[in-house]
């Protein structure tokens, strides 16, 4: 057994196999069931302490799990909203095959299933890109889009302008240009795909802003009281989530237009499993505007663990 650091996780998960490795993944035969999904009081916060543990399985090859705290306030202290450890095991002969950083592994796979999804959705010819939203998955999901669409403009918005700018520093992409946006608004209006991936409790996107053609990826809303996209959004749009359960019940962004009559469980055109399946095809209009909800899933950390620890032991 050995640990896999988030160095060796980044260099080894490249978006295009990873990407791959996902569809083959929601379109076969991994179980996972239900997340566990804990909310702890946090004194030293105005948030509280999510806790997440995350199993999944495939018979006769491996079992993984994924346990995380999510502390959206932990930047005083100088440390990332997301920590954990994944634990991949071997499945005939329940030994532990290997430890790994469970952040990087997180971020690299919510970011491949962002672009699993947008191959679907988006408009095969989008090539300007919004990132709203400053953490460790920014720039993840901006390289992941960039891998599927011939992304050439990339503008990255946060409240704070500075952690903006730090975002467009690290990234050094050959043939895109990248700068931070300083309306919100305006650049909504002018992006083919807007992702966003932030800790918002208010929707940060307003349907009034979207254009047609438009594909609006949302990531970070992974709780019932988080909002990243308002009603105007849910109404003009064809939604497709991750996955039916933990979306229709764990996320502000879904779970709420639900509650409210605003959306019906069966306007929800599909998720990955019935896309990667091939039960369902979406067929997208020019004039479409599509929404991609991601609330995370298990299987996405075992097939992404697979990949790393294959590449470590070759």
């Amino acid at each position: 057994m050995h640990f896999i650091t988030s160095e060796q996780i980044n260099q080894s998960l490249k978006f295009g196999p990873l990407v791959d490795a996902l569809k083959v993944a929601f379109g076969g035969d991994i179980e996972t069931p239900l997340r566990n999904h804990y909310g702890i009081p946090n004194p030293a916060s105005s948030l509280e302490t999510t806790l997440l543990m995350m199993p999944s399985w495939q018979a006769g090859s491996d079992i993984g799990i994924k346990l995380i705290t999510v502390t959206p306030e932990s930047h005083k202290f100088d440390l990332p909203s997301i920590q954990g450890i994944y634990v991949l095991f071997d499945a005939i002969k329940g030994c532990v095959k290997a430890t790994m950083d469970a952040p990087a592994l997180t971020a690299k796979r919510t970011a491949a299933a962002s672009a699993l999804a947008s191959s679907f959705m988006s408009r095969p010819d989008s090539s300007r890109l919004l990132m709203v939203g400053t953490g460790t998955l920014s720039s993840q999901l901006i390289q992941a889009h960039a891998s599927l669409r011939p992304i050439r403009q990339v503008e990255v918005w946060g409240r704070n302008p500075e952690k903006a700018q730090a975002v467009v520093d690290q990234l050094n992409l050959d043939g895109i240009e990248i700068s931070v946006a300083d309306s919100l608004e305006e650049a909504v209006k002018k992006s083919d795909i807007v992702s966003v991936a932030t800790m918002s409790q208010e929707p940060l996107i307003q349907g009034t802003w979207l254009q047609a053609g438009q594909h609006l990826d949302l990531v970070g809303s992974f709780r019932p009281d988080m909002r990243e996209a308002d009603d105007d959004c849910i109404r003009r749009s064809r939604i497709v989530v991750d996955n039916f359960t933990g979306a229709c019940k764990e996320t502000g962004d879904i779970a709420t237009p639900l509650a409210d009559g605003i959306l019906q469980r069966d306007e929800i055109f599909a998720d990955l499993f019935q896309l990667c399946r091939h039960e369902k095809t979406f067929q997208r209009q020019d004039d479409d505007i599509t929404l991609f909800k991601s609330v995370g899933h298990a299987l996405e950390d075992l097939a992404a663990a697979q990949l790393v620890f294959n590449a470590s032991n070759p």
